[in-house]
């Protein structure tokens, strides 16, 4: 394999991306073999067409092309320009690039995280739940690349309008009905930016922790991801998954790159590469990663999931600030209503599109108006109440 070259030294940028051209290539085939792309369809008002849940359950990810309007997508690229320039100047710095006061030291949980270039920040370690348990190959950065670069930011949903209104989007949330129930609970939320020849890794990964030992377990029971995609995503920069993963329980991981040879480029996998404005949807169960970006391409993923509510009361927190605590119905109802007030922003700066009813609120609309008051009571801080499983 390519990468027995890589053994003894670190292979600069050029020579990672010169060695993944043909992984890439053949990963596209099998995608392309595969299909399960296409657009939202619905069978008769919010039931999701039968194909596409069956094509889902099968496959473990669905790619939903066009689903972001242009008005739309540019509203969400402008808002994360701005809040990329308001980001600190570096990390652990108090300034922008500006030196404006930098955003998210109003939030008390942080809005950025930073990571070497090109690095695997979390592989082979025992952060995150230890879920990472294989280390990606770390290609050497051009000699002038920053010592760090932005790698994930938080709370899309206190930090820009357009952000907390996509959280309201009707297909997306009637698509979470379909797969989760109409009492479906949120996850959390995370935008990842991949700059071009510096992004970070994602070494392979299963997302659940909490249920793989249930008697109750099945496909299904750790919910999943959407990722709205603001600019192109090529096989260099997007996600990558092992289709049918999601139905083979809790994976070594470890064992399965050994056994490729100790490659990371495993044989089954393919690339979910989008067009603006498409959406991925992820089983959290999946097999999936992403590779360092030696590409020459700009990827950000606006990424929020939603599980079942059966999984989620009575278990406890992991993935968060407050790991061990109790998701009782009162923690549930809290974090879940950050989705009644996306749907009353988004009514408000789309009043022509039908919105999305949330059965759990039905009845409490008025209480869940998208107003500054809304704000400082559901929004501010909503992340501290995340619901990971």
């Amino acid at each position: 394999m390519a990468e027995a070259a890589f053994a003894d030294r670190v292979p600069t940028a050029a020579e990672h991306a010169a060695s993944m051209a043909e992984y890439m290539h053949a990963g596209e085939q099998r995608g392309r073999a595969i299909g399960n792309r296409g657009p939202v369809r619905f069978a008769s008002g919010n039931v999701l067409a039968g194909e596409i849940q069956g094509a889902y359950w099968e496959h473990g990810f669905y790619v939903f092309e066009n689903v972001i309007g242009t008005e739309e997508l540019e509203e969400l690229r402008a808002a994360m320009a701005e809040m990329l320039s308001r980001a600190p100047v570096a990390k652990d710095a108090e300034v922008d690039a500006s030196g404006r006061p930098a955003l998210g030291s109003e939030f008390k949980r942080p809005t950025f995280t930073w990571v070497r270039p090109l690095s695997d920040p979390v592989g082979g370690t025992e952060l995150v739940g230890g879920r990472h348990p294989s280390k990606m190959v770390e290609p050497k950065p051009r000699e002038d690349a920053p010592k760090e670069v932005l790698h994930l930011v938080y709370g899309m949903c206190q930090t820009m309008d357009a952000g907390l209104r996509l959280y309201g989007h009707p297909q997306l949330l009637a698509i979470a009905e379909n797969i989760n129930g109409a009492d479906f609970t949120p996850f959390n939320d995370a935008i990842f930016v991949k700059q071009p020849g510096l992004g970070g890794s994602v070494a392979w990964h299963q997302d659940g922790l909490t249920h793989w030992n249930s008697p109750d377990w099945n496909e299904g029971i750790h919910g999943f991801n959407f990722q709205v995609q603001l600019y192109p995503t090529t096989p260099g920069n997007c996600l990558w998954v092992v289709p049918g993963t999601h139905k083979r329980g809790k994976l070594d991981i470890k064992a399965m790159v050994k056994a490729n040879g100790g490659s990371e480029r495993l044989p089954d996998a393919v690339p979910l590469t989008c067009q603006p404005g498409d959406v991925t949807m992820v089983n959290r169960q999946m097999l999936h990663c992403s590779f360092a970006n030696t590409s020459p391409d700009l990827r950000i993923s606006m990424t929020f999931g939603f599980h079942r509510r059966a999984s989620v009361v009575g278990a406890r927190s992991v993935l968060g600030a407050n790991d061990g605590e109790l998701y009782d119905e009162q923690r549930v109802f809290d974090r879940s209503a950050v989705i009644a007030v996306a749907i009353d922003a988004r009514r408000q700066r789309f009043p022509d599109e039908e919105a999305y009813v949330y059965q759990p609120f039905v009845g409490l609309e008025d209480d869940f108006r998208w107003s500054p008051d809304t704000y400082e009571r559901v929004i501010r801080d909503y992340n501290l109440k995340d619901l990971g499983i």
